[in-house]
């Protein structure tokens, strides 16, 4: 008897669990498709990519002045202009300097005329060899004051050292210079380099060789291949960072000092990897790992082992291959087997 009415009991459960499964799977088809977003996975080989900010700087830069004091009679350069190697910049009052060669040029006479002079005495020994000695002396002295004077009158103007851009700091006309005072400051652009400060922890992977590429704001569309990259040996004790310098050829001049610049530095043995949305990771009852995806129109649930992670991005071990088409919104409500679109 007893027997009897256990097995109607476990006959009445199993009908109604079927009766259960039937309604489940009759909801989940007759339920409306749910609306998801989603991607197509494939390798990426920037996994492991690096982006930094950093500004754009000169190669060098050279200031300009006189050697000599005076008042600025012509600025002939104004900031943010180009200048070839060679090209006068600007010029002192140049009177000062005019007179000092006129009186030069006067001494270089005076003592000429003597030498001649007096040569036909030397040489009739009818001269002191310490008058002859004296006359030698003024000679050489008026030639070298001759040429100070010259020297002093073309040291009125000053020239561009190289081709590049002026800076800011440009003086006016009008000014007094003192020597060495600069009037202005060329940078050289023709190579650019690009500073950005790098964690302690990623330094040591960066070296003189390793690939990068730079785009800019103010260039878009533009991408410039990175050269030899310099390391500083003095870190930042407050953000325990270290500088880098990013050197890029620049012969069109498009790339200015100051511009704000993003670098791109990618370790030359990188290798492809799978990468998905953190946000599409989800974690299981068990302690697994899986990811929604959509197969033939319907939600399917994956098992997936994951690896480092990389901005909002993490690797994808095992579970995905390519091609396949993973759920990143709209996954919160799906179970396994519903329509998706």
């Amino acid at each position: 008897m007893k027997k009897n009415a256990l097995l109607t009991l476990i006959a009445v459960a199993m009908m109604l669990l079927s009766t259960g499964c039937s309604n489940q799977e009759e909801k989940t088809k007759n339920a409306a498709p749910m609306s998801v977003r989603s991607e197509v996975v494939h390798p990426s080989s920037d996994i492991d990519t690096k982006s930094y900010i950093g500004i754009v700087e000169e190669e060098s830069a050279i200031s300009v002045g006189f050697t000599g004091s005076g008042t600025i009679s012509k600025v002939c350069v104004s900031e943010g202009q180009t200048v070839k190697k060679g090209q006068l910049i600007a010029e002192l009052d140049k009177t000062q300097a005019e007179n000092m060669l006129a009186m030069a040029k006067a001494q270089m006479e005076q003592a000429n005329d003597a030498y001649k002079r007096l040569k036909l005495l030397h040489d009739n020994n009818s001269l002191p060899e310490m008058e002859w000695v004296e006359v030698q002396s003024k000679v050489q002295q008026a030639e070298a004051s001759l040429e100070m004077a010259k020297k002093s009158l073309a040291d009125c103007c000053i020239y561009a050292p190289e081709s590049g851009i002026i800076g800011k700091g440009v003086m006016n006309v009008g000014e007094v210079v003192l020597p060495a005072l600069p009037v202005a400051k060329i940078l050289v652009i023709d190579h650019i380099k690009i500073r950005a400060s790098v964690p302690e922890k990623e330094v040591a992977a960066i070296t003189s060789s390793t690939p990068s590429q730079i785009t800019l704001g103010a260039l878009p569309g533009q991408v410039f291949d990175g050269g030899k990259i310099e390391k500083c040996i003095d870190a930042n004790n407050s953000t325990h960072t270290y500088d880098i310098k990013v050197s890029v050829k620049n012969h069109e001049r498009q790339l200015l000092p100051g511009m704000v610049a993003h670098i791109q530095i990618s370790p030359a043995n990188q290798q492809d990897a799978i990468t998905v949305p953190i946000t599409s990771v989800r974690k299981n009852a068990n302690g697994e790992y899986f990811v929604w995806t959509n197969k033939g129109g319907k939600a399917h649930r994956a098992t997936v082992t994951t690896g480092n992670a990389t901005g909002n991005r993490i690797v994808v071990l095992t579970g995905l291959q390519q091609g396949d088409v993973v759920i990143t919104e709209g996954y919160q409500k799906l179970s396994e087997g519903m329509e998706v679109i």
